[in-house]
């Protein structure tokens, strides 16, 4: 098939475009939030093709796969026509949880799909036919050595995001281990929660380097309150890293006992994380349990062989 999506979620989308198809990804001269075309930091097949948006109405479309709101109007100004359409809803909701209506909830033609069952529960998708494909991570390989005993976190834009992402529980983890936290946008951290900078330490690291800083530290942790379903946790059990994480959202089935430790309880969360750094041989045999189960419930064959039949689905 030919399938026309915007670059919108690098992590998500690497995996999407390991299948069999022809990836179509508008660019456009600024490399736009509507034209980023190819990924720069992200290893894409040739199969993903750059497409400038006064060239796709002279391209084949087997579907779209939509993910904003706005996409819908952008395939009717763009194609001058609806192929199938496919609407990828990769967040929880937000607002009146949970009564949230999604956009595609009144949109003829669409099937929404949901990468959590937890985010299909909470959206409201009106009549919409909806289903799940749950996420898929392209294998880093086993890759933990915990040779420093620092617990990593992955997550962008903490000092903005607040609560959701957890910001204000940072100072309690602290406390039990110094902390490494990746991501865009994390300058000032230490100072906004009001640690020392020698246990909040932050880092902006190009992606084809995280999994490998990810995989030095001894245990990840991920403070989310509310998201859909932080691709970072399962690349972190992908590496073999034990996690420790609230039990919020979709967490409770991604990760199963014996992959970690999950709660809502503060004070049982770091403890597992002294534990962890106490203790590097529990700390590797619960990584060795999380990659298990990674590869189990979020392995990429499964994810693609997902995808294909759901396209042939849309598109027979």
């Amino acid at each position: 098939m030919r399938i026309l999506i915007w670059h919108v979620h690098g992590s998500w989308t690497t995996a999407f475009v390991q299948g069999p198809h022809t990836y179509l990804v508008p660019v456009t001269p600024d490399r736009g939030p509507d034209g980023l075309g190819r990924a720069r930091t992200w290893d894409w097949p040739k199969s993903v093709i750059e497409v400038p948006p006064d060239r796709l109405r002279d391209e084949h479309v087997d579907v779209v796969v939509l993910q904003r709101p706005h996409e819908l109007a952008l395939v009717d100004q763009w194609l001058g026509r609806r192929p199938s359409l496919v609407y990828l809803e990769h967040n929880a909701p937000h607002g009146d949880v949970p009564d949230t209506r999604h956009p595609a909830a009144d949109v003829p033609g669409v099937t929404l799909v949901h990468v959590t069952h937890f985010n299909r529960l909470m959206w409201d998708a009106g009549t919409a036919p909806t289903t799940v494909v749950e996420h898929g991570i392209v294998d880093p390989g086993h890759r933990w050595t915990g040779e420093l005993d620092r617990a990593a976190v992955v997550v962008n834009e903490p000092v903005r995001r607040g609560r959701t992402t957890g910001t204000d529980l940072l100072p309690a983890f602290a406390r039990a281990a110094p902390l490494d936290v990746f991501g865009m946008r994390t300058e000032g951290l230490a100072e906004h929660i009001g640690v020392d900078p020698g246990r909040c330490r932050t880092q902006d690291v190009v992606q084809s380097d995280l999994h490998t800083e990810l995989a030095r530290r001894r245990v990840y942790v991920h403070p989310v309150r509310w998201t859909s379903l932080g691709l970072s946790l399962l690349e972190a059990m992908h590496l073999g890293m034990p996690v420790v994480a609230l039990a919020t959202t979709e967490v409770t089935e991604a990760v199963p006992p014996g992959a970690g430790v999950v709660s809502n309880r503060i004070d049982v969360l770091t403890d597992a994380v002294r534990d962890f750094l106490a203790d590097p041989l529990h700390a590797r045999t619960v990584g060795d349990g999380a990659r298990a189960a990674a590869l189990s419930r979020y392995g990429l064959s499964r994810f693609l062989d997902d995808w294909e039949r759901l396209l042939k689905e849309v598109t027979r």
